[in-house]
């Protein structure tokens, strides 16, 4: 049961007309409406079932009558004083139970629960799908001192922590006394010290809310463990969203149906407690309609990792039908990042400033540096645990299956309507086509195109109809991804305005006059290699001079081979030349202040070419790029407002890479239609394929999430005049295939 005490969602007016409930039933996806007046009174309520019926009787239905037309007046209800017996009773039966006062106005809605159901703090919400939940256990850690709570409530917010958690206690009614003291001297001696150092460093009250309300000031929900009834009144009389209940309560029924009487979601730690001792409380919970998620834990400080016994976890998720979580005090942050694997939804670990300041629980606290590294350790596993579907290959095992699996090739010539042979198949690297476990489908297929000893299969191979390449009209320039071994292949099949020159670092080295025997009546783009000679990746952002030194160098070569190029293009007029600038780093993505610095040494790097009779610009990254089989982070020419700003101040021009724009923007929530507007009076060349998710890069046209139509409408408005290439991975395969199934969609838009 759940008794839900905000509940505008379940609220229609009684002079709403129907039109208005039926919007409410969707909006709130089929949910019962309770009716009242302007004073709150409870006049009726109805479900989508009712208004179902209701229109079923009626040919031509009014939805402009008020809804007391079809309200139903015959329900259960129960006033606050009946207790919660009789709800739970009611719920046997029904949904939900309105809840209403003695003057018959509501007050409550209680509901029965779902089986995994969430819960909501505040605007966030615990569920099995939601991040990790991370509180960070001030407890008594300030010592007394308001001044140091604020500095722990801004380090932990640093550190990335969800919630900062605080304990209060009311002294006088917490500890029993003795002849007029506030504690008893009788008391064994780590009573005696525990509540030495409780009565020291205590917040008073209203210094608690003043911790309370800084936190809302930085973004960080603040929690509160009670550990008696006058510090529950306070919590409540200050509006704590919600309270954890300490190990140490999970026995006391009355503190325990005191917190759920409030409606307040309950993160109730279980160290201390045997298993039948849980199942009370858990019995206990479950009657009272609280909202609850265990959290595993145990209770020595600090715990040794034997007792620890994270696989209790599954145990207590079982018998407690709910979320769990898991509150260590053990050393270190690994085993709170272990328990988030096993399916822990909240992490509380203590936090200090100092481990050798006074007090037990600073010696088992995480610094700022160790909580960070813990929170980022459980962001990593939650990335990491992905879901349990059909597997699928990443973005860059498909770029490493291409390099390193191995292929079904061709052992001899064939002619269109030869029939395929074993003897016709050997198996060979690179993993460029059909892979060998279509060895046997293969055999016997009718081959459908020319075919020379040692070209690969393709999966068009298998395929009934054929991709040809035709001739294709744009409204903007337009061409495709070639390389000098192949442009005149690809450029004989179709109709193509210019040709983009995908260099590799080999190709630098070629003798350019070998490769062109004339020239042709078009234009030409060079884009520039990632990867040069020994294992240069170029980077014009490097902090290390000599790196950088070495890819102007290299960059410099690339400017003076397209200045070789041009002769053999007569439409040529200043050949672009497309280039990542780098500033990527391998861990982590850069601050933002490092970010800024990297576009400093980007200008003095393209300050030391000679681009005379050329152009250099740009390309939008992703933020997560590839780099021969490995994942990087990227900094520099990801957001579109440091683009423009960059592009204003120093007149550059961009490729607008749109998979990778669009990556990005599904990373940081960016609007990818407002992402394309501000750049579009940038953008001199475009590359184009479809992306999913946050690395899904140089899909095929329809395989990702891009809105092809919405983005050609806006590319028309803000850069009409921009040339664009298919960028599709792997595109050349197999005579260009890919390229000109891209091409054959985006006719239909551009």
């Amino acid at each position: 049961m759940i008794i839900e005490r905000t509940f505008d969602s379940y609220i229609i007016h009684n002079r709403d007309t129907i039109f208005s409930a039926l919007n409410k039933i969707v909006q709130t996806k089929g949910r019962i409406l309770f009716v009242v007046d302007d004073r709150g009174i409870l006049k009726g309520l109805f479900s989508n079932g009712d208004i179902f019926r209701w229109l079923s009787r009626n040919s031509m239905p009014d939805l402009n009558q008020p809804v007391t037309a079809i309200v139903n007046t015959n329900y259960k209800f129960v006033k606050e004083s009946d207790g919660l017996n009789k709800i739970n009773k009611y719920l046997e039966d029904v949904l939900f139970v309105p809840i209403v006062d003695d003057y018959n106005r509501l007050v409550a809605v209680a509901r029965r629960r779902k089986i995994g159901e969430g819960i909501s703090i505040g605007d966030v919400t615990i569920s099995k799908e939601s991040p990790t939940f991370i509180i960070a256990e001030i407890g008594n850690n300030h010592n007394g001192s308001l001044p140091l709570a604020k500095k722990l409530i801004n380090q932990a917010h640093r550190a990335g922590a969800d919630c900062v958690k605080f304990q209060m206690r009311d002294m006088s009614t917490l500890y029993r006394g003795v002849k007029g003291r506030n504690h008893d001297e009788t008391e064994n001696l780590g009573t005696e010290y525990t509540v030495d150092l409780l009565n020291s460093f205590q917040l008073a009250t209203n210094e608690m809310y003043e911790a309370f309300d800084y936190c809302y000031e930085k973004g960080i929900i603040p929690l509160c463990t009670p550990w008696d009834s006058n510090s529950v009144r306070k919590l409540e009389d200050y509006g704590m969203l919600a309270y954890k209940v300490a190990s140490a309560d999970l026995t006391n029924h009355d503190l325990l149906e005191m917190l759920g009487k409030t409606g307040k979601p309950l993160l109730c730690s279980t160290g201390m407690s045997t298993e039948h001792e849980i199942r009370e409380a858990i019995q206990l919970l479950r009657y009272l309609g609280s909202p609850y998620i265990l959290l595993h834990c145990n209770s020595t400080y600090p715990a040794p990792f034997k007792d620890i016994n994270l696989r209790y976890l599954e145990q207590l998720q079982k018998i407690g039908d709910c979320l769990v979580g898991y509150s260590g005090h053990e050393r270190g942050g690994n085993v709170a990042i272990a328990a988030v694997a096993l399916g822990a939804k909240v992490i509380e670990k203590h936090f200090t400033l100092d481990r050798e300041m006074e007090g037990n629980d600073h010696k088992v606290s995480l610094m700022q540096d160790e909580f960070g590294a813990m929170v980022e350790g459980i962001r990593h596993v939650e990335e990491a645990l992905g879901c349990a579907d059909e597997r699928q290959l990443t973005q860059g095992e498909m770029i490493n299956r291409v390099s390193l699996a191995k292929s079904l090739v061709c052992t001899c010539d064939l002619n269109p309507g030869d029939i395929i042979q074993p003897a016709m198949i050997d198996v060979k690297s690179p993993g460029q086509g059909l892979q060998p476990n279509k060895k046997q489908e293969l055999i016997g297929a009718r081959i459908n195109r020319k075919m020379f000893k040692g070209d690969f299969f393709y999966p068009s191979d298998l395929a009934t109809k054929v991709i040809d390449a035709r001739s294709y009209k744009f409204d903007r320039p337009w061409g495709i991804p070639v390389r000098f071994h192949d442009y005149k292949e690809l450029l004989n099949k179709s109709n193509p305005g210019l040709l983009e020159f995908h260099l590799s670092y080999k190709d630098m080295e070629i003798e350019i006059n070998k490769c062109f025997d004339r020239a042709y009546d078009m234009d030409f783009i060079v884009h520039s290699p990632e990867l040069f000679s020994g294992d240069h990746i170029l980077d014009l952002c490097s902090s290390d001079a000599a790196y950088r030194a070495k890819s102007v160098r290299e960059l410099q070569k690339v400017v003076n081979l397209t200045r070789s190029l041009k002769s053999y293009f007569k439409k040529a007029n200043t050949p672009l030349i497309i280039t990542n600038i780098g500033g990527f780093s391998f861990n982590a993505p850069l601050r933002e202040l490092e970010s800024k610095s990297l576009y400093h040494q980007l200008l003095e790097s393209l300050d030391q070419l000679d681009t005379s009779g050329v152009e250099i610009i740009p390309q939008t990254m992703p933020p997560f790029p590839w780099h021969f089989g490995g994942q990087r982070f990227h900094n520099l020419f990801v957001n579109p407002w440091e683009i423009d700003h960059f592009c204003k101040n120093h007149h550059y021009r961009i490729c607008l890479d749109v998979s990778h724009s669009a990556l990005a923007c599904n990373q940081f929530h960016w609007s990818f239609m407002q992402f394309v507007e501000i750049l579009g009076p940038h953008i001199a060349h475009l590359h184009i394929a479809d992306a999913e998710g946050k690395d899904g890069e140089g899909l095929q046209i329809g395989s990702g999430h891009i809105d092809f139509p919405a983005l050609a409408d806006n590319l028309k408005l803000n850069a009409p005049q921009a040339s664009f290439i298919p960028e599709i991975w792997q595109g050349h395969e197999n005579g260009g295939e890919g390229f000109w199934v891209a091409l054959d969609k985006l006719e239909n838009y551009f």
